[in-house]
């Protein structure tokens, strides 16, 4: 909802595409170190007028909020925003970022004003729940039509829990369901009689399992690794009936655009029952090397994990993949207690820097390298593309070497949609813009 009524320079289509927004149009200058965008015509919501120097404020304000974020982090490039003369803003960068437009694009870029939403549509909230409907085309920088009421319809927004809006939707009440998870999945009829309901997002972003706590055998990257190579990712996919779904045993996505080709995935040549031999040889040996006195609680690791359908089916299937190496994994009684915590989020760009920049050792989010934070901060820093590319490759290889992170694949996310709505389309990023869902094809 904060995207569909806060707006900010560009925004996403349906498809995951950047669009205008507040900025009707842009060009890119200095080999890529240099935004120059140019304001659509019109008004803050209070009335004031729509300077460059407002928009500056508001941006470099937004900007300002995420210090500490990983958003933040990957926001470092931006040297300075200008207000420009004739309703131009110039975003200088200290090196080359071609995904800047896609951050722009974010929810948490929108700029704010005291007057209301700068975003496309209004919010009424009911006591059940909210409607949001769409303003006038000038008031969204498009030319006025007369009739253009008789081509939009409002979106009522409900907020509900999974099994309640599957009930709903099966029940003719509701014409769309947003925001399934893995947890949920279970849920939904995802059969080859759903096809055209259920609507899988070809996500990419991290789904796997974060080490909190380095003790047991968790305590160094060999026996970290040795987990890893105990998970069999295809079998952890054919308990959700999900097609299409990509296993993978690095950090970054495979597949990126412009992705060099450095790091591969692990393992290639050994099949499951061989890296589980391998992985139990290592754990039998740390326990030798013990003295015999690794004790249950050493042999445990704890995970910090929900208790939905999907989620519990998860858990069970880790727990017994697991326990084949003599681990045993049991749930966490609390987040500050789990040696082990679920990651499940989509990427926010496709390229290296947003998987790297989840695991800085500024976020406190668990074990994680400072090498690779160093590399990375050397990327930054480079002008040179390819030399910028193997930097972040070697960061990669840095975390994967450290095993602070045990990844499964790509997130799930999926979406209940009635062959009657317009304006929805998976894509990549699992987000589906409400303004679109509002307009009635001509």
């Amino acid at each position: 909802m904060r995207a569909a009524t806060q707006g900010g320079l560009v925004a996403l289509d349906p498809q995951g595409e950047v669009v205008p927004a507040i900025a009707d149009r842009w060009n890119v200058t200095e080999g890529g170190r240099i935004f120059v965008f140019r304001l659509r015509d019109g008004s803050w919501p209070d009335g004031s007028e729509m300077t460059a120097e407002s928009v500056r404020q508001a941006l470099t304000k937004a900007i300002r909020n995420l210090r500490g974020s990983s958003l933040g982090l990957d926001l470092a490039r931006i040297d300075e925003v200008r207000a420009m003369a004739g309703r131009v803003v110039e975003i200088r960068l200290s090196s080359e970022m071609p995904d800047l437009l896609q951050l722009l694009a974010q929810p948490e870029l929108s700029l704010s004003n005291p007057g209301g939403g700068t975003g496309a549509m209004n919010l009424v909230r009911d006591d059940d729940g909210a409607v949001l409907s769409l303003k006038s085309p000038p008031e969204r920088g498009l030319p006025m039509t007369e009739d253009w009421r008789d081509y939009v319809r409002d979106v009522h927004i409900h907020a509900l829990g999974a099994q309640e809006a599957i009930d709903r939707f099966e029940a003719g009440e509701i014409e769309v369901v947003l925001g399934g998870r893995i947890g949920s999945l279970p849920l939904a009829d995802t059969g080859p009689l759903s096809r055209g309901t259920v609507r899988l997002d070809p996500t990419i972003g991290l789904f796997g399992l974060q080490v909190r706590r380095a003790r047991g055998v968790l305590e160094t990257p060999e026996l970290r690794e040795a987990i890893a190579m105990a998970i069999d990712r295809p079998a952890l996919a054919s308990r959700f009936n999900i097609g299409g779904w990509v296993p993978t045993t690095r950090v970054v996505a495979p597949g990126l655009l412009n992705d060099p080709g450095y790091i591969q995935e692990r393992w290639t040549d050994n099949s499951i029952d061989e890296l589980r031999q391998t992985a139990a040889g290592r754990i039998a040996r740390w326990r030798a090397a013990q003295g015999g006195e690794a004790d249950a609680e050493d042999l445990t690791v704890s995970l910090q994990i929900g208790d939905d359908p999907g989620l519990a089916i998860l858990f069970d299937e880790l727990k017994s993949q697991l326990a084949r190496i003599g681990v045993a994994l049991v749930r966490a009684e609390s987040g500050e207690e789990a040696d082990l915590s679920l990651i499940d989020r989509v990427a926010r760009y496709g390229a290296p820097l947003w998987f790297l920049n989840q695991f800085s050792c500024s976020l406190d989010r668990g074990l994680c390298s400072e090498d690779a934070d160093f590399l990375v901060a050397e990327a930054l820093d480079e002008q040179d593309a390819a030399q910028r590319s193997r930097l972040l490759s070697d960061a990669e290889a840095g975390l994967q070497f450290a095993n602070v992170y045990i990844p499964f694949g790509s997130p799930v996310r999926w979406s209940l949609v009635r062959g009657n709505v317009d304006g929805f389309m998976a894509n990549r990023w699992g987000f589906h813009p409400l303004p679109d869902m509002a307009v009635i094809p001509r």
